[in-house]
């Protein structure tokens, strides 16, 4: 189980600041295509002059997730001529934690020796072994990371804390399968909140939907499109003004959710996502409730708007719902406009 684990992971490369102040990609194990080693350059902070220091970072591109941890050379080390680097693990699942805590090994192993064999030898033993082990830098072993940690890491309870009862509007998105965009200036602020949006729809389990760290580049904006629904971050305030790449947009700092007019029909809202919306609510104000209990309450609820498709799917010819049928169902306006758009984005029932 723990080989079949660490298989996901891809790559590991090296990024170093020497004290001239230049940033060069030294080092790369087993490969990384140069759009790939281009976009993590990007990313790290050693390239971004006069922005803030980044000790970690994550994110998704071209179905490749990546995580950059950054180090600064404190102390006399081998690393004579190096004042930071990163260190870049690309990998095929969504697991923060867990590639944070490898690199910090890697990182620490990267001082001691100044080359990057050692890190390779760690990095090859996890990816074989499932495991590393030194009593001097630390000990990693990869079944300790299980993938419902990860997804379980945010607060949903301080996203309603934030937002109340406009969190059905998030909700909603996410269950139609909508373009959402976070803005944010710092990118720690935009980690910690979107990587908690796609829990609002547990029952999918799917964070493929998330990229947590978005420029306005050709590339970037080209591989977001491919998607038909995302979570997006973008620390760039100029996003606000690019209505083209979303449905729902998040300005972070202000806490304030805005519906494109493209999207206002699909998003109508009535007595059902007011129930949704209070159930939400209720359940994250309760002192007494985790957040695992929150989410639990959520799919609960969801499951319950599923049935209801699926009792409606059962009357239609085997047993199946078009949209022509649901259609032909008489509900209030804004529920039949969310089950109809709801039916679209589940692929008509198809989870």
């Amino acid at each position: 189980m723990a080989t079949t684990e660490a298989q996901l992971m891809l790559s590991v490369g090296l990024i170093e600041k020497d004290v001239n102040g230049d940033t060069l990609w030294v080092w790369c194990y087993p490969s990384i295509s140069p759009e790939l080693r281009q976009l993590l350059l990007s990313k790290c902070c050693l390239t971004q002059d006069g922005r803030d220091f980044h000790t970690f970072v994550f994110g998704q591109f071209s179905r490749t997730w990546y995580y950059i941890t950054t180090a600064e050379v404190q102390e006399t080390t081998a690393l004579k001529k190096v004042s930071h680097f990163s260190i870049a693990v690309t990998a095929k699942d969504f697991n923060p934690e867990k590639y944070a805590a490898l690199s910090r090994i890697l990182c620490r192993t990267y001082v001691k020796y100044g080359s990057p064999v050692k890190m390779m030898e760690a990095y090859v033993s996890v990816f074989t072994k499932g495991i590393c082990q030194n009593d001097e830098n630390g000990s990693f072993l990869i079944k300790d990371y299980d993938v419902r940690k990860a997804y379980l890491a945010g607060s949903v309870k301080d996203v309603v804390s934030q937002f109340g009862m406009e969190t059905i509007i998030l909700y909603t998105a996410l269950m139609l399968k909508k373009r959402i965009v976070v803005h944010h200036p710092r990118v720690e602020a935009l980690l910690e909140f979107t990587r908690v949006l796609p829990a609002l729809t547990w029952h999918r389990k799917d964070w493929s939907v998330l990229h947590p760290y978005v420029h306005l580049t050709d590339a970037e904006l080209e591989d977001l499109r491919k998607c038909p629904g995302y979570v997006a971050g973008f620390v760039d305030a100029e996003v606000s003004n690019r209505p083209d790449l979303f449905d729902v947009f998040v300005h972070l700092p202000d806490g304030v959710i805005t519906v494109s007019q493209g999207a206002k029909e699909a998003m109508t809202m009535g007595k059902l996502h007011k129930d949704i919306a209070h159930v939400i609510v209720q359940s994250a104000q309760d002192a007494d409730r985790s957040d695992s209990q929150v989410i639990k309450d959520i799919s609960i609820k969801t499951k319950e708007v599923l049935t209801n498709l699926f009792a409606l799917a059962e009357a239609c010819e085997d047993s199946k719902l078009t949209l022509d049928a649901l259609k032909q169902h008489r509900f209030p306006p804004a529920t039949e406009n969310f089950l109809f758009h709801l039916a679209a984005a589940e692929q008509l029932l198809r989870v």
